[in-house]
């Protein structure tokens, strides 16, 4: 069972440093703009390339040359206290903690220091690291220092994560904390193993080191992945909103073209490939604009429409949640009709109750109701005979 664990945790190696790089680059613009996502940024940075120092393969290559050896464990794990460091500048960050934020900068170049030189006041060494049977190398007080570095940083974030993770109404911001939180427990296990190994001479879990770093690693990247995940589910949204209004928006806008703020493009697609707007302002725009139109087109509708439209409409068989769209769409394609044909605007009280602009949201998912009932056969069929002024 020792072995499988090491085994499964050796073969996560590679992938878990893939996808925290893949991660940090992703990421990297985002952190640069927003000062809340710098520290979380590069906590995940820094773990990733403590991580890349401590891949099989880097090691190998380094043991051939025993100053290379050093070198890289010396900083991988200069990295791992910088990560901590940025462990807790984070958290400061999140609690908007100022003194912590200060704080936890000096406490990084303290220990980073203290690390340098009991490394230099250590016996002659290469190769960083605790073996089973045998002494911490270079010391054990350099390994106690680099423990207290981890252990204290990730005991404070699990706390923050988990606190504020519940307290946020932001459901993107909880997964992030949450995935996160989890990741530095994992951390905060690997190192307390360590320490129980230093001070206690316990061997039992160390074979499960790999499996807990690795899987950290991971869950610390899709921290950082989840408001790409969101964004992408978000435009992706927008982008299928935009597709199903197009057509009626394009209608619409032809009939009354002032409310338009750009010209419509040639197509849907080019639309949506090659918006008039900025892409976050495409679906905005075409709801207010649809919104618009239809408020225009009201003065068009004949008395006597809106009720031959119930009646169309029930008829028809459109099931009851979706009859107020139906409705508008057989109203719109009158009101329509009416315009081009160059009959004068009268004073209409036909009013939609759904497209009040009080609520973006639910506004939406109206006017794609309406969208689709406008292409449907309830919509196409209806033509009223209604004396129009």
């Amino acid at each position: 069972m020792a072995d499988e664990l090491t085994a499964i945790g050796d073969w996560l190696a590679v992938p878990s440093v893939v996808v925290l790089w893949a991660a940090v680059l992703l990421r990297a613009p985002s952190a640069v703009r927003d000062p809340l996502q710098r520290g979380l940024w590069l906590a995940v940075a820094t773990a990733a390339a403590a991580m890349t120092l401590n891949l099989p393969a880097v090691l190998e290559a380094a043991a051939q040359y025993p100053d290379y050896a050093h070198a890289v464990g010396l900083t991988r794990n200069l990295t791992g206290v910088l990560s901590a460091g940025a462990v807790l500048y984070f958290v400061a960050t999140t609690t908007r903690g100022r003194n912590l934020q200060l704080a936890s900068c000096v406490m990084t170049v303290a220990l980073l220091g203290t690390m340098v030189a009991l490394d230099l006041l250590a016996p002659p060494h290469t190769v960083h690291g605790m073996p089973p049977g045998g002494d911490p190398v270079p010391s054990l007080a350099y390994w106690l220092t680099l423990m207290f570095a981890h252990l204290l940083a990730n005991t404070v974030c699990v706390f923050v994560c988990w606190r504020y993770g519940r307290r946020t109404d932001s459901p993107g911001l909880a997964a992030g904390l949450r995935l996160f939180g989890l990741g530095t427990a994992l951390a905060g296990l690997f190192w307390f193993v360590y320490l129980l190994k230093a001070t206690l001479g316990s061997t039992w879990a160390l074979p499960a080191l790999p499996l807990l770093m690795n899987v950290h690693g991971l869950l610390r990247a899709a921290a950082i992945f989840v408001p790409t995940l969101y964004v992408l589910r978000r435009t992706a949204g927008d982008v299928s909103t935009a597709w199903q209004l197009w057509p009626l928006w394009r209608d619409l806008v032809e009939a009354v073209p002032h409310v338009a703020l750009h010209k419509p493009r040639a197509s849907r697609l080019l639309e949506l490939v090659w918006p008039p707007v900025a892409r976050d302002l495409l679906v905005y725009r075409k709801v207010i604009e649809t919104r618009d139109a239809v408020l225009m087109l009201n003065e068009y509708v004949a008395p006597g429409v809106p009720e031959l439209a119930r009646e169309h409409v029930a008829a028809a068989g459109v099931p009851h949640p979706r009859r107020e769209a139906a409705v508008l769409a057989c109203v719109i394609k009158e009101a329509r009709r009416a315009k081009a044909e160059g009959l004068q605007p009268g004073a209409s009280t036909f009013t939609a109750a759904a497209i009040d602009g009080s609520d973006l949201e639910s506004e939406k998912r109206f006017l794609v109701d309406v969208a689709d009932a406008y292409a449907g056969p309830a919509t196409l069929s209806f033509a009223p005979e209604v004396e129009v002024s």
